[in-house]
């Protein structure tokens, strides 16, 4: 049997002995799908990262063998899930490792944007020391931070912020009614509510169709004036346009992006606005966390392996057949 690491790794001390003599391990260090190449995809089972941003229909019709792909993250929209489903090959994520992470990455990020860190960093590296770098900081206490998806890491963070005094609201049609009463938030039950009522918004939610551009300038607009967005789940559901015009009218006092809508950055306007913080998709990552997501991707790979059943699949709905059940071949 054979695991394909299809982009980002480089080395397999985590996985090889979780595999151990299963299966040999084949790293192909893609950074897109192109990369690839056009000859058949010759593995039971392909890990993927996010350098791809695109696994799709030219590759899985490709991968005659494959069982499964396993998304080592929580998105998965990098995969035609679809297509895969049709095919029998089912679609996993990890959907349990780095909450810890990002949920602390996001509250950073919004601490940093209003104690004003940046500008006050700024001034005293440039020869500077005075409070009024700070002028504009906002009291914490009793303001509210609405809550773009709350599953693992948008509750975590809900809950951080509580910590800080934070009014927390909430805003995710696809979690059960009463969520909020076990976290002891409140919950709207519209996007424009949830902008309206939010000085700090911070977005959590799964990228897809219907989250693309979830973040436009039609939700910038009902925000109070001098906001501030956090944005640590995928840099295209924030339109980025409407993003810089918010920031340069004032409407938005700042910023917080993990993720931008290509990656690497590419839009210098953005890298360059003094109100904006910058981290580069790190908000995943620590020491123990990635060696979690390591260790519970190659456990996934092992069940397929197996013909066991996954914990995470994806494509349920669509799958046909699923080739994990009848040797994946």
């Amino acid at each position: 049997m054979k695991v394909l690491i299809a982009d980002f790794l480089d080395e397999t001390t985590v996985e090889a002995p979780i595999l151990g003599d299963r299966a040999t391990i084949e790293i192909a260090r893609a950074a897109c799908e192109e990369e690839l190449g056009d000859r058949p995809v010759d593995a039971d089972v392909i890990i993927l990262y996010h350098d791809i941003s695109r696994l799709s229909a030219l590759t899985l019709n490709r991968a005659e063998r494959c069982r499964g792909v396993v998304r080592a993250g929580v998105g998965f929209n990098n995969v035609d899930i679809e297509t895969a489903g049709k095919l029998g090959i089912v679609v996993c994520n990890v959907p349990d490792y780095g909450t810890e992470e990002v949920a602390d990455h996001s509250i950073m990020l919004l601490l940093a944007l209003a104690r004003k860190l940046s500008p006050c960093d700024r001034a005293i590296r440039a020869g500077g020391w005075d409070y009024r770098s700070a002028l504009g900081a906002p009291r914490l206490r009793g303001k509210t931070i609405g809550i773009v998806g709350c599953g693992r890491i948008g509750a975590a963070t809900a809950l951080r912020a509580k910590a800080l005094g934070l009014d927390v609201l909430i805003y995710d049609p696809k979690i059960p009614h009463g969520v909020e009463k076990a976290l002891g938030v409140g919950r709207v039950h519209t996007l424009a509510e949830l902008a309206e009522r939010s000085l700090f918004v911070s977005v959590h939610c799964y990228l897809d169709q219907s989250t693309r551009h979830l973040i436009d300038a039609k939700f910038f607009e009902k925000l109070p004036h001098g906001a501030y967005l956090i944005n640590t789940a995928r840099g295209p559901i924030v339109d980025e346009k409407a993003l810089l015009a918010a920031l340069d009218s004032g409407k938005i006092s700042g910023a917080g992006l993990d993720v931008v809508e290509i990656e690497p950055l590419a839009n210098d306007r953005l890298r360059k606005h003094p109100n904006v913080l910058l981290t580069p998709h790190s908000a995943f990552y620590s020491v123990e966390g990635f060696i979690e997501l390591r260790s519970k991707t190659a456990a996934e790979a092992l069940r397929l392996i197996r013909g066991e059943d996954p914990l995470n699949a994806v494509n349920r709905d669509c799958l046909v057949d699923p080739r994990y059940r009848r040797g994946g071949r």
